[in-house]
Formats: structure tokens, sequence, C-alpha cells
């Protein structure tokens, strides 16, 4: 018996997969649990109608990531920071840090999306990574100070 996957069940399949299982383990088990529906051209139609609605919302979540990135891109956040010899500050910066200053600005970005491969503890300018979506990937400048 064919069925499309509601749900990802374990060593069968992902969500949307269609599978031919066999009967009983359709009827007793995934139908009856609500794992699964039976395969026919109408659960078809349904399951493509929502894999391209998916895919439409997919797009416009990335084109919304790509605009803030813009706008993002133009700022340049400045940290003031008190410093000893040679540049080393007392203290540094965080991804909360950094959230926080561009919440200031308008952007709500939460602390996970960026990427920091190093800490920031010292003076000058530091390139750090901001991740919106998996395909929304960008760089922005911050610029540590002496207070």
């Amino acid at each position: 018996m064919k069925v499309i996957l509601l749900q990802d069940v374990k060593k069968q399949g992902k969500k949307d997969d269609i599978l031919e299982v066999s009967d009983g383990y359709a009827n007793n088990f995934l139908i009856k649990n609500k794992l699964a529906v039976p395969y026919s051209k109408k659960s078809k139609e349904v399951l493509d109608n929502e894999l391209e609605n998916r895919q439409n919302e997919e797009k416009k979540r990335i084109e919304e990531c790509e605009q803030i990135a813009q706008e993002i891109k133009k700022k340049k956040l400045i940290f003031l920071l008190k410093a000893g010899k040679e540049g080393r500050t007392f203290g540094s910066v965080s991804s909360k840090q950094i959230s926080e200053e561009l919440k200031k600005s308008g952007f709500s970005i939460d602390k996970k999306c960026i990427r920091l491969e190093e800490t920031i503890d010292s003076l000058g300018c530091h390139e750090i990574e901001i991740e919106l979506h998996k395909k929304v990937r960008f760089k922005i400048t911050i610029e540590i100070k002496e207070k």
C-alpha cells in the first residue's frame, strides 16, 4: 500500500515522503496513529499544493532576510571599552552585546545568528558574520574604541 507520511517516522522516511509499505503496517500503525494518509490522486494534489506553498513562503522569507541584510550592512556598530597596553581591552564584545546594539538600531537579530570565530577583545575594526537564514549570510564591521 502506498502512503504519504505526515510526520517523520523512524527507519521509514521523512515528512511528505511517499512510501510503499505493507497493508497491515499502513492501516494498523501509520494511518491509525495519524502518521500517514493513504496515497490517492487527491492526497497527491494536496501534498503538491502544500509543498508549493512552503516553497513560496521560503522564497518570501529569503527575500525579507536579504532586505534586512542590505540595511544592516550600511550600519557600523561602535563599542566603547576600557583598554590597557597594546590595545588590549578589559573584557570583550559578545554576540549578545552586538544583538542588543542592533536592537537599538531597529533590527531584531537573535544572538544565535551572530557568528563569532574568535573573541573580540582588541581595539580596532572587526568583521563579524551574521546568518539570518541558511541562504542569507553577510558580514558587518564593528569598531572597538577606547573609553
